[in-house]
């Protein structure tokens, strides 16, 4: 009987963990800092595949069956999977951008999503910035919440507890869940964004999870487009995404695709992020 692969990396394999978060991470900022009206999400792409060539690694995304691009970019209804386009972006646009870096055999994945500034239409901005702040801040509450938990389930209920305490009627995709990382880009466990029964695997050193809450202003119905990638809500209302990769370890969490590990995220809960050693 062939056995299966640990969930469990070695303390080893999570230092070789470190720099495709950290290279993850630049793409991304990278990508932020060239945001703005009139730039296509082709060119934001191609921003990002600039960086992670120069640091030495590759997209991890380019490794997936049938996917040529390394970012997925979701505007306005599009929650995640979107495919770059040369569709310039617009005033008031809320767009997710999504990454991943293979370095040396070992992967970093993460997601922010940013609201494009609009004068002329304030309060949909603002919607859109309510929606884009509560994922994030359900993000955090669920890698706070992986700092103490027991079980993997933790998780998804602290991102549940903290979209219901936002005080709107937002809802969670169910079909899409984060995902263990290491060799793989994706790998076991599923780490869902919502409450379930099952408790799941134990958290304890070793454990790496890539953690990302899919958030919807309106019914949490998708479909999938023609382009059979984008994932966007039947009810036409906006998506918000956003992902760390973090490991557990002897002497606590680190966020592995945040440059400072993910110090400023955790310290509203009180966690202080400890370095891998």
């Amino acid at each position: 009987m062939i056995g299966r692969r640990s969930i469990y990396k070695s303390p080893a394999q999570l230092r070789s963990m470190v720099e495709p978060g950290l290279i993850t991470a630049a793409a991304l900022q990278a990508v932020r800092e060239r945001v703005a009206p009139g730039v296509t999400t082709l060119e934001l792409d191609a921003v990002a595949a600039e960086v992670i060539r120069s640091r030495g690694a590759e997209s991890n995304f380019q490794l997936v069956r049938g996917y040529r691009h390394t970012v997925c970019a979701s505007v306005n209804e599009q929650v995640v999977h979107g495919i770059p386009n040369d569709r310039p972006l617009e005033p008031g646009d809320i767009l997710s951008i999504d990454a991943g870096a293979q370095y040396r055999g070992w992967n970093g994945d993460s997601a922010f999503t940013i609201v494009l500034p609009d004068p002329s239409r304030p309060e949909l901005v603002a919607a859109r910035e309510r929606l884009s702040q509560a994922t994030e801040q359900s993000l955090w509450a669920g890698i706070a919440a992986l700092a103490n938990a027991r079980h993997i389930a933790e998780i998804g209920d602290a991102i549940q507890t903290s979209i219901e305490a936002s005080g709107e009627d937002y809802g969670i995709l169910r079909h899409y869940v984060g995902h263990g990382i290491g060799r793989k880009m994706h790998e076991a466990p599923s780490v869902f964004n919502y409450r379930v029964a099952d408790l799941g695997p134990e958290v304890k050193p070793g454990l790496v999870l890539a953690i990302e809450p899919m958030v919807v202003a309106g019914s949490e119905a998708t479909f999938v487009e023609d382009d059979d990638w984008t994932v966007s809500t039947v009810d036409g209302t906006d998506g918000s995404h956003w992902e760390h990769s973090v490991a557990v370890h002897d002497g606590g969490i680190w966020v592995l695709t945040a440059p400072d590990g993910g110090a400023a995220g955790l310290a509203p809960y009180g966690i202080v992020p400890t370095e891998i050693g």
